[in-house]
């Protein structure tokens, strides 16, 4: 936009020339070829065309001396295209001509040399914007990269930060469970133990019923007890982590693996997942060839899914289900995705593959955070 500007600028300077020749049918006609190679130069890169045009409307000016009022326009091209020497080469030709006799005004003259002076400050001043106006785009693309790259590390970091939290959370769950099993756990064992051996060696009426509600309540505490711990050890189970560890000890062929859900899962859903995905990698092992498997978790909107799949190409008939009477691996694996209101589909075409679907909706689960 900007060399448009310069090169309308420059012929609206040429015209000035108004004021010192006649217009007549020639000055028109260089008007004219002037706007068609100004044209010309706005609007193509091509270097070779617009050289062409422009030495041809240089040469023009042998025939009639209008063609040189527009020589500065004619010439601002090659100003811009930093080609100084054709430009150089139009200014003194335009000085020769005008010295041969062309124009004899001199205040015709340097007004025609004042237009080249003019071309080659505006060009100049022209690339320098332009290679600040670039340099400003690639400091702002640069910018906006390293916002993007420090946006994703900050996520990157908050995830992280999150795991970390959640692992350490679980992880002190357990210690605490382990706690409470060894140290409160033991000790109540003790009571009940030596409350059971007064019971037996008493023989005073008056303290019976004394030492049966003490049996009584140091049993209700055991319970109460023993149920605290399992809920503690049974929300301190991470899903992706407890896979993974079946994974890392089977050892019968590669398996991938894919983890895609949240970490705030139902506790039946994960441990109906980790059963199913240790029945299957020892089904794998049993009644399988297969060189490599595949375990998938993942969360959807509105279900959560297990995919175990392998390339064996033999399998038991009763380890897949297609026999008189499925093993007993499968029968389980139908029986906790069916008390969960899910569905499961085997298939042994191409290998084998198990795919557990369990619905979220409908379900009144405990998640790690109840």
């Amino acid at each position: 936009m900007g060399n448009i500007i310069n090169t309308g600028t420059l012929l609206l300077f040429c015209m000035f020339s108004l004021f010192f020749v006649p217009p007549g049918i020639t000055y028109i006609l260089a008007f004219l070829c002037a706007l068609i190679l100004c044209c010309t130069e706005c609007f193509t890169e091509n270097d070779r065309a617009y050289t062409i045009l422009a030495v041809c409307f240089f040469a023009a000016a042998l025939l009639t001396p209008d063609f040189l009022c527009f020589y500065p326009a004619a010439a601002y091209g090659f100003f811009r295209r930093r080609q100084y020497i054709p430009a150089s080469a139009g200014a003194l030709l335009c000085l020769m001509l005008n010295l041969w006799g062309y124009h004899t005004d001199p205040m015709l003259v340097c007004l025609e040399l004042f237009g080249f002076l003019i071309g080659g400050l505006v060009s100049y001043e022209t690339g320098e914007r332009m290679n600040l106006q670039h340099t400003l785009r690639h400091a702002m693309d640069d910018s906006v990269e390293r916002d993007l790259l420090l946006t994703e590390k900050n996520r990157t970091l908050l995830e992280k930060q999150d795991y970390e939290i959640y692992t350490a959370t679980l992880k002190e769950r357990n210690r605490i469970a382990r706690e409470i099993h060894d140290n409160v756990g033991h000790l109540l064992s003790r009571s009940i133990l030596l409350v059971g051996a007064a019971k037996a060696v008493n023989r005073d009426e008056n303290l019976s019923q004394t030492l049966d509600s003490l049996d009584s309540s140091l049993n209700a505490a055991m319970d109460n007890i023993r149920s605290s711990v399992h809920d503690l050890r049974d929300d301190a189970v991470n899903l992706e982590d407890a896979i993974r560890s079946l994974i890392q000890d089977f050892t019968f062929c590669p398996v991938s693996y894919c983890y895609d859900a949240g970490r705030q899962i139902p506790r039946e859903v994960k441990y109906s997942f980790i059963s199913i995905t240790k029945e299957a990698l020892s089904n794998i092992m049993r009644h399988s060839n297969a060189g490599k498997a595949a375990v998938t978790v993942r969360e959807h909107p509105a279900l959560y899914q297990l995919c175990i799949e392998d390339d064996g190409t033999t399998a038991d008939e009763k380890a897949a289900g297609s026999g008189p009477s499925e093993g007993m691996g499968l029968s389980n694996m139908r029986e906790r995705t069916a008390k969960l209101n899910g569905m499961i589909h085997i298939s042994a075409e191409d290998g084998f593959r198990i795919l557990v679907t369990i619905p979220k909706r409908g379900q009144n689960y405990e998640t790690d955070t109840d």
